[in-house]
């Protein structure tokens, strides 16, 4: 249902008159006697359109009250749309009301049709200013975002039943929460989901929650009016309005402030929010995606993560697997990054030798399909000529898969406990990362926290 519409004006008949006017139309309506009732219901409430008269009890006819109302509304919003209407109009009062701000002039006594024609304008108009006003925002978050994932390949059996999933849960509205290692991506699989659901024709907001600051978390996800702080130039669109009607992507939701996370488990609760310096209340209609690369339940187990924010998030938890698993998707993966250079920079084509085949298929991938990505890039510019080799693709040195194994019973490995078994991986992992603890982590999926209590646990 659409805003209110505010009507203002000190004839209690007109109030009503007005009223019954629009509810036999379908608009809701709130009703003000004074410029100071009207000025505190829009402090409120949000409203779709203002109709208000120009004359009250302390001045019948200069119109100064209600032109100076326009002017104040004016400079607090630049676009809610006004109909100015009163029995005392004049050309000048007219011009001077539009020069104000006033988007129409309508004058006592009116035409039903006329004033509700101009009612439709107005609002269409409004409407279409602010998906346009979205729509650059969200065009500049779309450039800012832009990385090097792109296209969807989905050979290998582990991503099809991703995929599979993801169209199942694509109909409904609940929440999912995508899982998985850095560089996975799970910002694709999160615009996947968006296109297959009903909202598809709407914005898929994202937001990095790891690059959003505490102290402007709530002007970044809430907005601001012009004011509400000292650099509060201007009127300021929040993520959660930008989304509104469609789907709000929250990556890296781990990183999330633990002091504003009850702020966004009442967002997501009461589907409300109000924006900074502002008192009215705003109700948002989205379908939430969430995405990280952490363990939630160590999170919350650690105190740095709501449990109550994780049920709301993790209504269906899909896990996106690292390119390891993926073997049927390596090299389809490599040929579209290859493309997509060759493209870039309208250069020669250049094919991958079966040797360098081979070598993308035994490496193990640390950065999943965001390493893939810029290797390929690297090696299309470094290669002197149409073939990229093995040395071309400058892969970081690694043991073999099997290296990092061990068979028990052989003489070389004694049968050890699971204790033990974790122990010697862990020291492992922190070899082969020469002794960096958060790589070490994120190479098992694990928080950097988890992987200390382990390591102490096992006695390291």
């Amino acid at each position: 249902m659409n805003d209110p519409i505010l009507i203002l004006d000190d004839d209690e008949g007109i109030r009503h008159a007005l009223s019954l006017l629009l509810l036999e139309e379908g608009y809701a309506s709130l009703q003000a006697s004074s410029p100071d009732q009207a000025t505190q219901l829009l402090k409120q409430h949000t409203v779709s359109l203002l109709i208000s008269d120009l004359n009250f009890t302390q001045d019948t006819t200069s119109a100064q009250e209600g032109l100076a109302l326009i002017e104040q509304i004016r400079a607090d919003d630049e676009h809610l749309p006004i109909i100015a209407i009163t029995g005392w109009g004049s050309i000048e009062i007219a011009v001077k009301a539009m020069q104000l701000g006033a988007n129409d002039f309508v004058q006592k006594p009116w035409e039903n049709e006329r004033l509700l024609t101009i009612i439709r304008t107005q609002l269409q108009l409004a409407k279409a200013h602010k998906r346009t006003q979205k729509l650059a925002v969200h065009n500049q978050l779309l450039q800012n975002e832009l990385g090097v994932l792109s296209g969807l390949i989905a050979h290998s059996e582990p991503i099809k039943q991703v995929l599979s999933t993801l169209s199942q849960v694509a109909k409904s509205d609940v929440s999912v929460l995508l899982t998985g290692e850095n560089g996975t991506g799970k910002s694709l699989f999160a615009r996947y989901l968006h296109d297959l659901s009903p909202r598809k024709d709407e914005q898929l907001i994202s937001v990095n929650m790891g690059a959003v600051s505490e102290n402007l978390f709530e002007s970044e996800m809430f907005g601001h009016v012009k004011g509400a702080f000292t650099d509060a130039k201007s009127h300021r669109i929040g993520r959660f309005e930008l989304a509104d009607e469609g789907s709000l992507f929250l990556d890296e939701i781990a990183n999330t402030p633990y002091s504003q996370q009850a702020k966004l488990l009442r967002v997501l609760e009461e589907r409300q929010f109000e924006k900074v310096g502002a008192s009215k209340t705003q109700s948002v209609n989205i379908r939430l995606i969430t995405a990280t690369n952490a363990n939630l339940d160590d999170a919350v187990h650690e105190g740095s993560f709501r449990k109550d924010l994780l049920y709301r998030i993790n209504t269906v938890q899909v896990h996106i697997p690292p390119l390891r698993e993926r073997q049927a998707d390596i090299l389809p993966l490599a040929q579209h990054f290859l493309r997509r250079s060759i493209d870039k920079y309208a250069a020669q084509g250049r094919v991958l030798t079966p040797q360098a085949q081979n070598a993308l298929q035994a490496y193990h991938w640390p950065g999943n399909v965001r390493e893939l990505a810029h290797l390929m890039e690297r090696a299309h510019i470094l290669a002197p000529t149409e073939q990229i080799d093995v040395t071309h693709l400058n892969l970081p040195s690694q043991q073999p898969r099997q290296s990092a194994a061990f068979t028990e019973g052989t003489e070389q490995e004694p049968l050890m406990t699971l204790a033990e078994l974790e122990q010697k991986a862990l020291e492992r992992r922190m070899s082969h990362f020469q002794g960096d603890a958060v790589a070490a982590a994120h190479s098992l999926g694990l928080s950097r926290s988890t992987f200390y209590r382990r390591l102490n646990k096992t006695g390291k």
